[in-house]
């Protein structure tokens, strides 16, 4: 690869090189494209969530309350707002709210609707063609030792940073099929641990996420019994995040949160492989329309989706390429090569992407603590680390006075107290400098 060459027609990617924050708008958002999925198949994974409903209800007690369904509250920051408006540059005007994914039940994060969306979806496959169940049973049933038993036969493997691997290995060794998840070794000590804990093998290696999923992709290959998840490039994964956006809808709804063009409605989104941010995208353009505005936040070390999408290589490339080490804080985020969908399916749909530095992550996810008392991981805290620099960029083309703003958080209520503890210090070393 002319990495020169590179910078010579893209001198964002000497941007990238010098680790410096920067806002990228995408000039080709809002272009016509025609993509493979449509909002029918949105419609038709988030019935097979509520077909799947009674069997939450019973193998997962805690979503009991919400009738099987997992979904997160919307939540206002008042405070959080007030916090950042002191050392903002550009002021938030209109209001700033929290898509809680990291109250997700069963694994705490925006992982838990992928990840098991697709572990359903298999489940269901196997069910029906070897198990008899039909599609207007209670599927309940599937908690059952028949079950159990046949999902057993099955193996179900995948690679990750953290996240990922507790959505899919919690769910799929419940269900009984014998889960493996294959972490780099950006993934977390006490993530590992809690996989361990529910009975997964869990297999480490001393580096990073592509080395990880290749492994787990070879490994899978070699057993017809095994099933396969690919963050790199799965469209189911890609559907379940999108049902998100449906739920969003009805939850502004309530909340007399208006979109419209004198009321657009902008969404931060952390990225790693960049297959959930994505997903969530497709949903909200599919559902709420022209109105509303994805960015996308990555670390500065480790950008792979505004550099797929800066030079339009997308997958075909990788940070490790540019000279960039991929380290981060954020190890939700530490992956360095976006997924074989995410830059192909937002070339029209994202309307950008930002950078930022670990220590500014690290500052909001105390600032966010002291004012609402709400943990995030770090990772799920970079949609406010970019919201001064996308301000910025956006007064001159959107009505920011009336506009609303919507950070995805995408984990945290899962960390350990001890985890949660040593942030908050390191972010508070950081406010202190």
């Amino acid at each position: 690869m002319n990495v020169d060459a590179l910078v010579k027609k893209y001198p964002e990617v000497k941007t990238m090189q010098d680790l410096k924050p920067f806002f990228w708008r995408n000039p080709d958002y809002g272009k016509e494209a025609k993509l493979s999925i449509e909002i029918e198949d949105i419609f038709d994974a988030e019935a097979r969530f509520h077909r799947f409903a009674p069997y939450f209800e019973v193998a997962f007690p805690e979503t009991v309350a919400t009738h099987g369904i997992l979904e997160s509250p919307l939540v206002d920051l008042p405070d959080m707002k007030a916090r950042l408006n002191k050392t903002f540059a550009h002021k938030i005007e209109g209001g700033l709210y929290l898509k809680a994914d990291n109250y997700l039940p069963i694994s705490g994060s925006i992982k838990s609707r992928g990840g098991i969306y697709e572990v359903l979806k298999f489940a269901e496959k196997i069910a029906v063609r070897e198990g008899g169940l039909i599609y207007e049973d209670n599927y309940a049933v599937l908690a059952s030792k028949k079950y159990h038993d046949l999902f057993a036969k099955y193996g179900i493997a995948v690679g990750s940073t953290g996240n990922l691997g507790l959505s899919i290995g919690i769910v799929a060794q419940k269900l009984g099929f014998r889960t493996s998840v294959h972490m780099s070794a950006d993934a977390s000590q006490w993530k590992k641990d809690k996989l361990r804990a529910f009975g997964v093998n869990v297999v480490e290696y001393n580096d990073n996420f592509t080395h990880a999923i290749t492994e787990a992709r070879k490994m899978a290959a070699e057993d017809p019994m095994t099933y396969f998840i690919d963050d790199e490039g799965s469209y189911d994964l890609f559907l379940g995040y999108s049902v998100a956006a449906l739920r969003l809808q009805a939850q502004l709804k309530s909340q007399g949160i208006k979109v419209d063009k004198d009321h657009p409605l902008f969404v931060y989104l952390p990225a790693g492989v960049g297959g959930s941010p994505s997903g969530v995208t497709f949903g909200l353009k599919k559902v709420l329309g022209e109105h509303v505005h994805a960015i996308f936040a990555e670390p500065t070390h480790i950008p792979s989706v505004t550099l797929g999408m800066v030079t339009g290589l997308n997958d075909k490339i990788s940070v490790y390429d540019i000279g960039i080490d991929g380290t981060t804080k954020a190890d939700g985020l530490a992956v360095g090569r976006a997924s074989r969908i995410a830059g192909k399916n937002m070339r029209t749909l994202l309307l950008g992407t930002a950078t930022f530095n670990d220590s500014d992550m690290m500052e909001d996810v105390v600032r966010l603590y002291e004012t609402e008392k709400i943990g995030l991981e770090p990772s799920a805290a970079a949609g406010f680390t970019i919201m001064d620099q996308a301000l910025g960029n956006l007064a001159a083309d959107f009505s920011l006075k009336t506009a609303n703003h919507i950070v995805w958080a995408t984990g945290g209520s899962m960390v350990p107290q001890e985890d949660m503890d040593h942030y908050l210090e390191v972010g508070r070393e950081e406010l202190a400098k």
